[in-house]
């Protein structure tokens, strides 16, 4: 049996700019980080001709199939297609957190699926191949709206800026800090479940749809990258870095009216007042979950305004997709 576990991540600033039809023209980079939460996959061997059925995947439901086109689920189907498993296989998927949240769970799930069935072949796969297969099923086989982050930090983990540029190149660059910064950034930062979920893809697709629109949000969101990196760089304090978290989820409110709603807006105005220095709403926007970067004096009064939602205790710079049992 192989057990692979893929790390979920949050994006910081930049998202947007990972999409080949922004990057192509203007460049593009996300600062972010792999997440302790994460997707595991079991993938283990079926004896077929004992049962009824080639192929078992258990997620929310259980699906029992006798050949790769009768699965309904797409995304799994299709990742076998790409591996070259027609049969004798089973699947068990298991997540820390809920998907549809924008954390990157629909590319972990990619990443350690690829990851899984090409160690049950007996192919390692190495962080580049991997992202990039990833990449590939999601982007030209399913034809989902995504970037190219998510998969490039469920691959490779860390905090780390990637950079974009052409038509599909990315290089990832470790962000170079110390332990006791690294411990006070991740203590830093409060996560809440707004209690919305939804598919990324709808809310992508409709700012790509309208991309001459937004295209200079996106270029101040690129510019935020780099004045991030070198607020975690510097010397300075991290109180900075905070605030630029406030612009940009200003600037990505900008982007397309479902990103945001009155009740995300609640929740983020409640934490802002009771004394984070700035935060945004992970992945593509319209539910998921809010991030607040907030020092650590004020943490208990920022607890106490957002008692009525979930917390979720995490730390960054978690490790890439990684094989835990073979």
């Amino acid at each position: 049996m192989i057990i692979t576990r893929t790390p979920l991540r949050a994006s910081l600033f930049g998202g947007g700019t990972d999409f080949p039809d922004f990057f192509a023209r203007h460049g593009g980079a996300v600062l972010g980080t792999a997440i302790d939460k994460y997707i595991y996959h079991t993938v283990s061997h079926l004896p077929s001709w004992l049962f009824d059925h080639k192929i078992r995947f258990a997620y929310r439901k259980v699906e029992h199939v006798k050949s790769l086109d009768e699965l309904e689920h797409r995304p799994f189907r299709e990742i076998l297609r790409h591996c070259g498993v027609m049969q004798d296989v089973e699947v068990n998927l298991a997540s820390d957190l809920p998907s549809f949240s924008g954390l990157g769970s629909s590319s972990s799930f990619t990443v350690g699926l690829i990851k899984g069935l090409s160690a049950h072949q007996g192919r390692h796969v190495g962080q580049e191949e991997l992202a990039r297969a990833a990449i590939h099923v999601e982007r030209s086989v399913l034809r989902e709206a995504v970037g190219l982050q998510d998969q490039i930090f469920a691959a490779y983990g860390g905090l780390n800026v990637i950079r974009f540029r052409g038509e599909c190149e990315f290089l990832v660059e470790r962000v170079p800090i110390g332990t006791a910064r690294l411990r006070e950034l991740s203590d830093s930062l409060l996560l809440y479940f707004t209690g919305i979920t939804r598919r990324a893809q709808e809310v992508e697709a409709s700012k790509l749809a309208n991309l001459g629109r937004i295209e200079e949000n996106l270029k101040k969101m690129l510019q935020l990258v780099d004045r991030a990196y070198d607020a975690l760089t510097g010397n300075a304090g991290l109180a900075g870095f905070g605030r630029l978290l406030n612009d940009t989820w200003l600037e990505k409110k900008q982007l397309d009216p479902a990103v945001s709603a009155p009740q995300i807006d609640r929740l983020y105005d409640a934490g802002m007042h009771a004394g984070a220095l700035g935060g945004k709403l992970l992945g593509a926007g319209g539910g998921g979950f809010m991030l607040f970067f907030v020092p650590s004096e004020r943490q208990a009064a920022v607890r106490a305004a957002l008692g009525g939602y979930h917390e979720v205790p995490f730390a960054i710079n978690a490790p890439g997709c990684t094989i835990v049992h073979s």
